[in-house]
């Protein structure tokens, strides 16, 4: 009785193996993982602050946002300088953090928001690429 299980969960098991195989053929490539469908969405990494209370660290402020660039032109650019965007965007949450966070209070996702959007207008030297907050955490230290 146990050879027989195991005989078919073989046999099972093969013919899964062969109905795999018949899905995708040997000359295709993997698909491509996306966040998203919308073409003009890019991605930001992380961007993570220390919160200085007392003039001891805190905690972290962790900001993640992604960038609306319809234009492919203007995507292209902003893919192009995306360090130095993220090395403007860091500067200005490190001013942010040291002056508005507070570790007994949530920090006003409205003003990062905008921060963040008058940093891109100002690094692209125009409008046109539109930034979306994903989201805002802090992690307080004990």
């Amino acid at each position: 009785m146990r050879f027989v299980s195991l005989l078919l969960f073989g046999l099972f098991l093969a013919f899964a193996g062969l109905a795999r195989a018949d899905d995708a053929p040997a000359g295709e490539k993997a698909p491509e993982h996306r966040i998203t469908q919308s073409p003009s969405y890019l991605m930001v990494d992380p961007l993570y602050e220390t919160i200085v209370d007392d003039d001891k660290p805190c905690g972290l402020l962790m900001v993640g946002i992604g960038l609306d660039v319809p234009d492919p032109v203007l995507r292209a650019e902003v893919t192009r300088i995306m360090p130095v965007l993220r090395d403007a965007y860091v500067r200005n949450l490190m001013n942010f953090s040291a002056t508005s966070v507070h570790p007994w209070e949530q920090p006003d996702v409205e003003e990062i928001a905008d921060r963040l959007q008058r940093v891109t207008d100002r690094a692209l030297h125009k409008t046109g690429a539109r930034v979306l907050l994903a989201q805002v955490a802090l992690r307080l230290m004990k």
